[in-house]
């Protein structure tokens, strides 16, 4: 078409207030921009859109940079917009105060979402980028303030397009692995372009989730980024970050030492006050009538023994005179007994006892037994 190749159409700025805003499925913008005099439709396909660092927004003042062209289907003239630029304040800053205002709603600021960063912790992630002075100015302070956690750095691109995915990455991957006790997410300072990648949404979500406590410590003391606002802390620069969650182990020496002392004087207190409540025990009525009834219980506790250990002797000889008595009578009944008077038992060839001589006949055997030995005998006459 003729219009699309006139100069003057190809790149014109247009203000205007946005109007009927919409995004559609094919990710293209389709808007209005009007004034009191009038209104132009106005198209932004996605390619373009994408590249927009803040949330356009009906009613906002803009300058729209296009080409003017003739939309076929109706022959109506229309913008298709390269870029869009909020009036009054930069894009970039727009954009900040939108993402602002989207996470302070849905409580990614709120202090009771922080996590408390460990006092002596043993690993420490550093994320940011391998080759810039932020990385050293870390280390340093740790081996210097805390020379026994471990450090372990996560190189990341800390500007430009892809910055803020491998951070988000990089936060991800050392919380699904657990490798550390807090991290260190940040670099050294610059402008708001070049501290962009800390204002990504998506890496805000990524530290509002993380397990482990995040340190945020983007550039100096004078900038802000979202990073620093949802982090658990933030500090002014990378090095003040080493130095917030590292405990200086210098004062830490001194800090043991005088609370050696402390604990060694109020122990030599107590000893100093055990002591004289047991000299004022020793010297108190109450303490003597105690060792008096002690004593008493021990001269009771003697007696007793002493009565006991006759009762068990007594009990013991009545036991022993028994047991003669016993062992006399049982003597008594033993036929061996009888034989040591002279007298012999008798019996037969089966071991009977012969008590009836009418029972025996000539030439039957007979065993006599005697107080010491027997002898073997045959029957040569019966006498009845």
């Amino acid at each position: 078409m003729l219009l699309e190749n006139e100069p003057l159409l190809s790149n014109i700025a247009v203000r205007g207030e946005l109007s009927n805003y919409k995004i559609y499925p094919s990710g293209h913008h389709y808007f209005s921009l009007k004034d009191e005099g009038g209104s132009l439709s106005a198209v932004m396909f996605k390619s373009s859109a994408d590249r927009l660092k803040f949330r356009p927004e009906n009613g906002m003042e803009v300058l729209a940079v296009g080409r003017v062209s003739v939309y076929p289907k109706n022959g109506q003239y229309q913008l298709y917009v390269d870029n869009i630029l909020p009036e009054g304040v930069g894009q970039l800053q727009l954009a900040f105060e939108q993402l602002y205002e989207k996470l302070s709603k849905k409580g990614c600021f709120d202090e009771e979402h922080k996590k408390p960063v460990p006092r002596f912790p043993e690993k420490i992630a550093v994320i940011t980028s391998a080759a810039g002075a932020a990385v050293h100015d870390v280390i340093r302070v740790l081996k210097k303030r805390w020379p026994l956690a471990e450090v372990l750095v996560v190189p990341v691109r800390v500007q430009g397009d892809e910055a803020a995915s491998e951070i988000r990455e990089a936060i991800d991957f050392v919380n699904r692995h657990k490798l550390c006790d807090v991290i260190i997410c940040g670099r050294g300072g610059g402008s708001m372009e070049d501290l962009w990648a800390f204002n990504d949404e998506s890496l805000a979500e990524e530290i509002f989730r993380s397990g482990i406590p995040v340190v945020s410590a983007v550039g100096h003391e004078v900038d802000f980024t979202i990073s620093d606002f949802v982090a658990d802390l933030r500090a002014a620069t990378p090095s003040n970050a080493a130095e917030l969650i590292s405990p200086d182990s210098a004062e830490l020496v001194v800090f043991l030492k005088e609370a050696g002392a402390r604990l060694e004087k109020i122990q030599l207190n107590r000893i100093r006050l055990k002591r004289l409540r047991l000299r004022e025990m020793s010297s108190s009525r109450s303490l003597a009538s105690a060792l008096n009834l002690v004593e008493k219980r021990r001269m009771d506790l003697d007696n007793h023994t002493m009565r006991l250990e006759a009762l068990g002797k007594r009990k013991l000889e009545a036991a022993k005179q028994a047991l003669a008595e016993q062992i006399s009578a049982l003597e008594a009944l033993n036929p061996l007994s009888v034989l040591k008077r002279a007298y012999s038992i008798v019996t037969d060839i089966n071991g009977q006892t012969v008590s009836d001589a009418g029972k025996l006949k000539k030439g039957d055997r007979l065993k006599i037994q005697m107080a010491v030995g027997s002898a073997l005998c045959t029957v040569d006459e019966v006498e009845k």
